[in-house]
């Protein structure tokens, strides 16, 4: 038993001894688990702490759109007319309503920053109730950036986006044609669809035209904002893709130059009222436009800058912001003659031989009709008849293609008695001859739209005397009149036979400065009416004229229609429009005078009534040289007086100007020019003037 006892105390005594060992082993594995844990809590606490709590007080991702640049645009010699320069603006969007509380709140807390008052920033936000975005605050510093930031969830709609400013860097320089950017509007958003509300978008144009090509496609930076405001860092970017770069026909040193003939002009021309001057120059060749001025001059500048405030009475009295070389019609005078006369000849009533008596007026009925100025030029041939601008001449020939016959210096003539009636006669043989004339005149590209690549372009009228109405002039639908007569050998009008007198001479149409510089182009390539255009190559968005990339697309000449005629007829009329400028009996040898090169040319002069005053629209057509011809010209200037004495002036200079530039061996080579635009430029008249406008 006590043998027992004692083995029984020895395997307590073993057994407490090992579980004490246990035990230790247990203790020291927690200690150790303990100690590591407290170093970690140690290192996430001492070395980790801060990048830990910001982490847990993310709230929220920021998608910060990132605009992309607008592609640039170049002259035909490479030089920038309009670019983008990298700006971080401030900027209200309504991508949703806001209610005036709410705007008047967010000027309240924004103001300060922006440094303004809260009440001059809550009239910026409401300006423009229609335009889906606001520009606040441009050139923002990193500070107003971090507070529009930090302070989001209290600035519905305030937003922070990385964009371009465009701007102009030779301002009104081909102002119209150019045309400028602006906000999306509620009006105008269904035409944008995919586009970013705060996206600027050509509004006028070649900015507008050509908005599918310049635009770009936008970006945007996906930005950790914590709690506090503070950002995290970019978590993730998509880079925008740029609008690609345009290079243009238009050249630069000729526009400025074409923008200053005018500029001086008008400053010698001291007691006439011109209510605008419109000019375009053509390549012959191709159809690209060289030149267009349209004078009141635009600078788009003010658009982008909103400079645009302070010229507003200039911009609401001048018209500056209509391009009239597109957009405005006027009477052509007897720029159309060269026109007419080949109608006449393929109609058979004129031919080289044909002479007619002119006495300086002519009888229409009971009507009596005058040369202009009242001068007489005796018997004239068609040749003469262009020289001279003989309006009796083609008086009688519009009145044979209407077969009014018998009119004379003694007698007022008569309808064929095989028509019957007068109205009759209306109705058919007049219906026909001014159909003639027209027709004639819409083949060279007057009277209907040219197709150019700008924006708002406007058709010309055709008109007729209204006896039913005392004769006033009313307009005339060709293209019904000539359904018509196909159909049922008649038009139903109540026309007078001076309206065959009248349209012969250009008192009956009314055209723009495009159309009859396409005209001239036409009456040059002898009938082939080329489509006139402004771009010339498209380049991708990392490619200019200039880097040697490659075009991605160049224009291809469109020839839209030809006038069809014989060789003797186009060569007489080529006869009759270079003695306009080289005879000295031509209405425009003064203004050619000393050109060391040969021109065709044709002056107009067509009474108009402008403010209730009775006055000349100056109109003149030409192109140059006189055989292989490179360029046309057509100027424009309502109340300019005679063609001769303003228009042809400001032809002649900017066909010198075009041929100095392209080192044409004919021009004097002390008078040679390069292509650049001229720094004096911007200390002319042309720049100035518009700036100063109040």
């Amino acid at each position: 038993m006590r043998r027992r006892r004692r083995d029984g105390r020895v395997r307590r005594a073993d057994l407490v001894r090992q579980h004490r060992a246990r035990l230790g082993v247990l203790y020291g594995g927690v200690f150790l688990a303990l100690s590591s844990l407290i170093v970690r809590l140690g290192e996430v606490q001492v070395v980790q702490g801060a990048e830990y709590r910001a982490s847990e007080q993310v709230i929220h991702y920021a998608r910060i759109p990132v605009l992309p640049q607008r592609g640039w645009i170049y002259d035909a010699n490479g030089q920038v007319l309009a670019w983008d320069v990298p700006v971080v603006k401030i900027e209200l969007v309504r991508s949703r309503p806001i209610p005036s509380a709410t705007l008047r709140r967010e000027a309240q807390l924004l103001a300060p920053v922006l440094e303004t008052t809260p009440s001059a920033l809550y009239q910026t936000m409401t300006s423009n109730a229609s335009a889906l975005q606001v520009t606040l605050a441009t050139h923002v510093s990193d500070a107003q950036v971090a507070f529009v930031v930090e302070h989001e969830a209290e600035l519905p709609g305030i937003q922070v986006t990385q964009d371009y400013e465009r701007q102009y860097p030779y301002g009104d320089l081909a102002g119209q044609v150019l045309g400028y950017v602006g906000a999306i509007t509620a009006q105008n958003v269904g035409q944008y669809p995919g586009y970013l509300d705060n996206q600027q978008v050509g509004e006028t144009g070649l900015e507008y035209e050509y908005e599918h090509l310049l635009q770009g496609k936008p970006g945007y930076r996906l930005v950790a904002i914590n709690s506090t405001g503070a950002g995290l860092g970019v978590m993730k970017e998509v880079k925008p893709v740029g609008g690609d770069n345009i290079q243009l026909t238009l050249d630069g040193r000729e526009q400025a130059a074409t923008q200053e003939i005018i500029q001086q002009m008008l400053a010698s021309s001291t007691g006439q009222h011109i209510s605008y001057v419109a000019a375009v120059m053509l390549n012959v060749q191709t159809g690209g436009v060289i030149a267009m001025a349209s004078y009141p001059y635009l600078d788009p500048n003010w658009y982008v800058n909103g400079s645009y405030v302070k010229h507003a009475h200039y911009l609401e009295t001048s018209g500056a912001q209509m391009n009239y070389a597109i957009q405005a019609i006027n009477y052509p005078g007897s720029t159309v003659k060269p026109a007419n006369l080949i109608a006449a000849m393929n109609a058979g009533v004129v031919n080289p031989q044909t002479r007619i008596l002119d006495n300086g007026y002519i009888y229409v009925g009971t009507q009596i009709i005058h040369e202009d100025g009242g001068i007489a030029f005796g018997w004239v041939n068609p040749v003469e008849a262009l020289t001279v601008s003989s309006d009796v001449f083609m008086y009688e020939v519009g009145l044979r293609l209407g077969k009014w016959l018998g009119s004379s210096d003694t007698s007022g003539g008569t309808y064929p008695a095989s028509a019957g009636s007068y109205q009759h006669y209306l109705d058919t043989d007049f219906a026909k001859g001014i159909n003639q004339i027209f027709q004639e005149e819409e083949d060279f590209g007057l009277g209907t739209k040219t197709g150019i690549d700008l924006p708002y372009e406007v058709p010309g009228e055709f008109f007729i005397e209204d006896y039913q109405k005392g004769n006033i002039q009313v307009p005339y639908n060709l293209q019904a009149s000539e359904a018509s007569i196909r159909k049922t050998g008649q038009y139903v009008n109540y026309g007078s036979p001076a309206s065959l007198a009248d349209a012969d001479i250009g008192q009956s149409q009314m055209f723009s400065p495009i159309q009859l510089a396409v005209y001239a182009m036409t009456l040059a390539d002898q009938g082939i009416r080329l489509k006139p255009h402004l771009l010339e190559r498209v380049y991708a968005p990392n490619g200019t004229p200039k880097n040697g990339e490659k075009p991605i697309f160049t224009y291809k000449p469109q020839v839209e229609g030809v006038v069809k005629a014989k060789l003797w007829e186009w060569n007489l009329v080529k006869q009759g429009m270079h003695g306009v400028t080289s005879n000295p009996a031509g209405t425009a040898y003064y203004a050619f005078l000393g050109a060391h090169y040969e021109a065709a040319g044709k002056t107009g002069t067509a009474q108009i009534v402008m403010n209730g005053q009775r006055t000349d629209n100056s109109v003149f057509i030409c192109y140059a040289p006189l055989n292989h011809p490179l360029v046309s010209v057509a100027v424009m200037a309502p109340g300019g007086g005679y063609g001769a004495q303003f228009s042809a002036i400001i032809a002649r200079k900017m066909i010198d100007a075009y041929f100095d530039e392209h080192h044409e061996p004919w021009m004097p080579k002390s008078q040679w020019t390069s292509t650049r635009i001229p720094q004096s430029w911007f200390s002319s008249p042309a720049y100035l003037i518009p700036e100063k406008s109040p």
